[in-house]
């Protein structure tokens, strides 16, 4: 006897709320909630409010993944920075969803290409063997100059060009990111491309609660401010800076992310030894 077949029951049309997403902080390769709990909203989605304290782990993390990212090869830096641009190719979709246009998401991955393919020559551009007189060898090396605070501009291509040649280097940073979902975004595809946890840190929140912090901070070498557009937040946070010595980048109005960056991004943020040695006879 055959067995009878019984009918699965419909299932019933219900509403329900969609799950929203929470973005968090970036911290030593984790994404931590903002240990203050804050949040605020961005186009309906939970954003993680960054404090002073989650600025000062930020630094931590930094300063101390720096010394072995340093360390690594600039051939095995290069690849990790191609990595990056592999993983965003295979995530277009998501960065299009969130209102970047293809030909932005384009120049963001040519831009890690990019300097993934200077990561092994810019130390031959920015130093050499430099004639002198006498019997020595005077050789000048390029050095990176160790944590960055990075205050970054908002569009996604902005972000990429200040935190890339900062690291293709040997630096590590702490970036202030005022578009959080792309920063945030950029966070996830930077967790699964082989970059070491605290190279790069992404707080998310108010420019002007958190800045002043990394610029008075005694363990932050440079200040990088480009996406400072308040000119009076920048001359204090510059002065802030001064206290500590460190190195400041200054804002420039209307800057074109889309062109040739150069090597100036880079060479910014580089240190210069220089070694004598003597010649054998």
């Amino acid at each position: 006897m055959p067995k009878s077949s019984k009918t699965a029951p419909a299932v019933a049309e219900r509403s329900r709320l969609a799950v929203r997403k929470t973005y968090k902080l970036y911290v030593g390769g984790k994404f931590p909630r903002s240990e203050s709990g804050r949040t605020y909203l961005v186009d309906g989605d939970n954003v993680a409010l960054a404090s002073r304290k989650d600025a000062r782990d930020a630094v931590v993390a930094a300063r101390a993944a720096q010394p072995k990212w340093a360390g690594a090869t600039a051939y095995n830096r290069g690849q990790v920075l191609y990595r990056v641009a592999e993983m965003i190719e295979a995530r277009r979709a998501e960065f299009a969803a969130l209102g970047v246009a293809p030909v932005e998401v384009d120049a963001v991955i040519d831009r890690w290409v990019w300097y993934a393919g200077w990561s092994d020559k810019v130390a031959q551009v920015a130093g050499g063997a430099n004639p002198v007189a006498g019997p020595f060898f005077n050789i000048s090396a390029p050095e990176p100059t160790g944590v960055v605070g990075v205050i970054a501009p908002s569009s996604l291509l902005g972000l990429v060009s200040v935190i890339a040649p900062a690291i293709v280097t040997g630096n590590t940073v702490v970036v202030v990111a005022s578009n959080p979902q792309a920063a945030i975004t950029l966070a996830e595809v930077l967790a699964t491309s082989d970059v070491p946890g605290g190279v790069v840190n992404i707080l998310t929140g108010r420019g002007a609660e958190i800045a002043p912090w990394l610029a008075s901070h005694d363990d932050v070498n440079a200040l990088d401010l480009s996406g400072v557009d308040d000119a009076g937040l920048a001359t204090e946070l510059e002065r802030a800076a001064a206290g500590t010595l460190k190195r400041v980048l200054r804002p420039v109005s209307g800057v074109d992310y889309t062109g040739d960056p150069g090597t100036g991004p880079m060479t910014a943020l580089l240190e210069i030894k220089t070694v004598w040695h003597p010649k054998g006879f």
